[in-house]
């Protein structure tokens, strides 16, 4: 698949990742995500790490029918049989688990993967390996990436950008004041968590998202 048709596919900018720990329950978060999506949010990636596999299915069916409901894509984290089992549209790898190529095998072709990446080479390595999009961070300093050490900054999202063709999404400490100086940068969206979940107006805080991304 080539890049331009991966641009295509690719048809969102702003990538809203899930954690529940934000929340009190799994129903506060699933509201606060539906806030998201009227406010416009085109892509979701369920990402709770610590579930286990029956807890994460029946989330990732309930995550499901919501984001259908919007026109939304939803993705899975690193679980690609979740991913297939309730037809999402994709699967979200991290770095350290399967390549992009086996989850392609085990998903299909209809199947969009992203890959997370925290350099140049990492950023390399999931295009080579068939990644249709990548997220690059923390290029801000960020509580929930502190494990990546030192943030990238938008230079190195600058060289990511000149080496591979597929879409980038900054990740790690992105505000609405920083949305335009990644996307000067060259990034082809925003992927954030807290900046939306945690807000106290979560569909106008993602109204504001959008009009910058646009």
């Amino acid at each position: 698949m080539n890049s331009e048709k991966k641009e295509i596919l690719v048809d969102f900018k702003l990538y809203l990742i899930t954690d529940r720990r934000l929340f009190t329950d799994d129903y506060a978060l699933f509201t606060a995500v539906e806030e998201a999506l009227k406010g416009g949010v085109q892509a979701v990636q369920l990402r709770e790490k610590d579930l286990g596999i029956r807890a994460l299915l029946h989330m990732a069916s309930s995550f499901r029918e919501l984001t259908a409901r919007y026109g939304a894509k939803l993705f899975v984290n690193d679980r690609v049989d979740v991913a297939v089992a309730v037809a999402a549209d994709g699967v979200h790898l991290g770095g350290a688990g399967i390549p992009a190529f086996a989850a392609r095998k085990a998903a299909g072709e209809g199947m969009l993967i992203g890959v997370s990446t925290h350099s140049v080479a990492e950023a390399r390595k999931a295009e080579e390996e068939g990644a249709d999009f990548i997220t690059l961070g923390p290029i801000f300093e960020t509580p929930s990436k502190m494990q990546y050490g030192k943030p990238l900054g938008p230079d190195l999202l600058r060289k990511v950008r000149d080496e591979i063709a597929i879409p980038v999404f900054a990740l790690g400490g992105i505000t609405l004041e920083r949305v335009g100086r990644v996307m000067e940068s060259g990034a082809s969206g925003v992927a954030v968590i807290s900046a939306i979940l945690g807000s106290e107006d979560i569909q106008s805080n993602t109204e504001a998202f959008m009009r910058l991304l646009k």
